[in-house]
């Protein structure tokens, strides 16, 4: 069994090092409320400036399946508003997978460059506990940024949109989108990211090959946009279930493949 108090001393090390790169803290700080005010400032826009003629017309001529997601009663402008809502929920399961790869890039492929890595290396450290520190220093301000950000969003939604807007909101869709689905999709970027990152020699080649682990999220926003895919717990749920036998893989292989002896030998 890793050792727990050898874990959280690497978490501390890695979160002191890491910040001082202002790319992570961008990522954890600034994007979460990127993506909070703007959503918000749409909300405000749509609810204070948009007729029920143009509303009407604008939802005419989107896909049925967004109806769905309307609580019974609810004119063409607070659907609307609804349907938008969502949508920008969708952009908080960004987060948990944009912040990690900044972390894992600079965590093992910056350590090699700076030669910082091998000492720790040289240590009796296990390489379970070496890459199980790593990934919890992303996975927890990865996913503590995500929640946060989300707590913001509610709090603004009710104060600038109708309250539609905030029962949809408050739905189990996000509870378990945000509380469950979240930190698996950060778990998939942090394991993800600690294999490229140990394996390539440039931070920037390192967070460029690990960015693409977002394109599964843009094109479940697309889809939901389009009417392809309607937002429903139980796809959450789905999700849910598929990413944890997914992530479990991808953390045994992290674990397999890392070679610390080819890093203290031979990697230049």
């Amino acid at each position: 069994m890793p050792n727990l108090s050898k874990i959280q001393i690497l978490v501390q090390k890695e979160w002191k090092e890491v910040f001082k790169h202002k790319i992570v803290l961008f990522s954890t700080i600034f994007l979460p409320i990127l993506l909070t005010i703007i959503p918000l400032v749409s909300l405000y826009v749509i609810g204070a400036s948009m007729d029920g003629n143009t509303v009407g017309e604008i939802s005419d001529s989107l896909p049925p399946a967004w109806r769905l997601l309307c609580p019974q009663d609810s004119t063409d402008s607070e659907c609307f508003q609804v349907f938008m809502a969502n949508q920008y929920a969708l952009l908080f399961l960004l987060v948990p997978l944009i912040i990690p790869t900044s972390f894992a890039a600079y965590s093992i492929v910056g350590e090699k460059v700076t030669r910082s890595l091998e000492p720790l290396l040289a240590t009796p450290i296990r390489t379970s506990e070496l890459l199980l520190g790593k990934m919890f220093a992303a996975l927890i301000p990865a996913v503590i940024a995500t929640w946060a950000g989300f707590a913001i969003y509610l709090v603004g939604a009710s104060l600038v949109s109708v309250p539609p807007v905030v029962k949809s909101l408050f739905s189990p869709i996000w509870l378990v989108g945000v509380g469950i689905l979240a930190p698996l999709l950060s778990l998939l970027s942090v394991s993800l990211s600690v294999m490229v990152s140990s394996r390539v020699s440039d931070p920037r080649v390192a967070g460029q090959l690990t960015g693409v682990v977002v394109l599964p999220v843009i094109g479940f926003f697309v889809s939901s946009m389009l009417g392809v895919l309607v937002l429903k717990t139980s796809l959450m749920l789905g999700a849910s279930v598929f990413l944890l036998v997914v992530d479990v893989a991808l953390v045994w292989g992290a674990i397999s493949l890392f070679q610390r002896e080819t890093i203290l030998t031979r990697w230049k």
